[in-house]
């Protein structure tokens, strides 16, 4: 096995870093290598800031290992490499009647990835996090390898769910797949004409898997508008794999310009008939929508872009309105932007979700953007909440101090695990997050 220098980014495509990467291609190989060289892991880089990089270090490209180790199909319990994207593994056993019990908004994160960030879907205000059912890690530590449970290393467990690679190199894992109807979805979508509206129709949604899309440009009366989409799985015909489309190219600065944004949402909200309507489809689409259309990052230009996710407690409705105020006054809105209501449920110390309202909007990376970010980050450590990491490219260790209150024990234990700190990446050091700060 070589190493390779590379460039490489994560999704947004703002962050960048350069270093030697290897890819192993077998768990014997990887724990030799890790064994000799012990540095960060990475999958897909879907996480949309630096969490994945390491700049001027070396890591390992886990994609090759992506195979399924074991499947009992009378207790739905799967053992599968950390390369393994979540999306096939949805895919693998939704037609036998399982299914990975959270699906986060892409089916490319690996399942090493969704350990690593304690992703949440659409259902989490039924399901929790990832890590939540999650039943063993398979871990790496130097010349060691140990596969831990919640039981056998409580510490080292909620170090490692949320954790972001920093306990040890994630191999495999074993996981509790929930039963399904089959690989079909029953979608109702429906306008919502303002954010009060919104908040009501969160706490009457009695389905699975709630959303809400909103038009971020929106002011005055129309602000916070959008659709929300509420879903159920159902059987049905097996779905066919889905036809795909790609963005060939960095598209121009203009295209995501305000006044095309505003356009493009309006159309898009009224898309959706003033009555809602139900469609059926397949399991991938609602899980993944954005996934049909391949790099399509590229189009917010050879810049990239940032992303602000939050969690604000239920009770800092008045927060979120400012920020969607400031959001919309700033012009700098793409159209992807998303609200939902959460649960509690989290996996990890240092895991995003928490009863609240999670709120998350794409920037071009553009002048006033990152200003921007901060902004909003601070309106939410001032209320309470919380910012994702798994999407930040942007915070400072200073605006994060306090937002996780398990934040000291992580560091602990982490500093535990690898006292030397090969394990830790970009995200790890812009946030000192393995010396946390204390707050006033």
């Amino acid at each position: 096995m070589t190493w390779k220098t590379l460039n490489y980014t994560g999704w947004g495509r703002a962050r960048t870093a350069t270093g030697e990467v290897a890819r192993p291609e077998r768990q014997s190989a990887l724990a030799r290598m890790v064994a000799g060289v012990t540095a960060p892991a990475f999958g897909m880089r879907r996480s949309y800031g630096d969490a994945a990089l390491n700049d001027e270090g070396r890591a390992y490209d886990m994609t090759r290992l992506d195979r399924v180790i074991a499947f009992d199909a009378a207790t739905g319990v799967v053992e599968v490499e950390a390369g393994m994207p979540i999306g096939d593994l949805g895919r693998t056993f939704a037609g036998k009647g399982w299914i990975p019990p959270v699906m986060p908004g892409t089916g490319f994160a690996t399942i090493g990835g969704c350990i690593a960030n304690d992703v949440h879907g659409k259902n989490h205000h039924t399901a929790g996090t990832f890590g939540e059912h999650v039943t063993e890690i398979t871990l790496i530590q130097g010349d060691k390898t140990r596969k831990i449970t919640a039981k056998s290393a409580p510490d080292l467990w909620q170090a490692t769910i949320g954790g972001l690679g920093q306990t040890g190199v994630i191999a495999s894992a074993k996981l509790q797949l929930m039963p399904c109807k089959g690989d079909m979805m029953v979608l109702t979508e429906r306008r919502i004409d303002g954010f009060d509206e919104f908040l009501v129709a969160f706490d009457d949604s009695k389905t699975d898997y709630t959303v809400g899309w909103i038009d971020a440009t929106a002011k005055g009366n129309a602000l916070g508008r959008g659709i929300l989409e509420e879903g159920e799985i159902t059987s049905g015909v097996h779905a066919k794999k889905d036809k795909t489309r790609e963005v060939p190219f960095n598209a121009p600065s203009w295209a995501l310009s305000a006044p095309i944004v505003r356009l493009f949402n309006e159309l898009y909200f009224r898309r959706v008939p003033a009555s809602g309507r139900t469609s059926v489809k397949p399991i991938s689409e609602p899980f993944f929508p954005l996934d049909a259309i391949h790099n399509w990052n590229r189009l917010y230009g050879k810049k990239g872009f940032n992303q602000f996710q939050c969690v604000v407690p239920l009770d800092q409705t008045a927060c979120l309105r400012i920020m969607l105020e400031r959001i919309a006054n700033s012009g700098l809105a793409s159209p992807l932007a998303v609200l939902k209501k959460m649960g509690a449920g989290r996996g990890g110390y240092m895991s995003f979700p928490m009863e609240g309202y999670t709120l998350a909007v794409d920037f071009p990376n553009r002048q006033g953007a990152e200003f921007l970010i901060q902004e909003l980050t601070d309106l939410a450590r001032d209320a309470g909440g919380r910012i994702y990491f798994a999407k930040d490219g942007v915070a400072s260790a200073a605006q994060i101090a306090g937002m996780y209150p398990d934040h000291a024990k992580w560091a602990k234990t982490v500093n535990k695990a690898d006292p030397d700190r090969h394990l830790e990446t970009d995200i790890v050091r812009r946030l000192s997050l393995r010396d946390p700060q204390e707050t006033v």
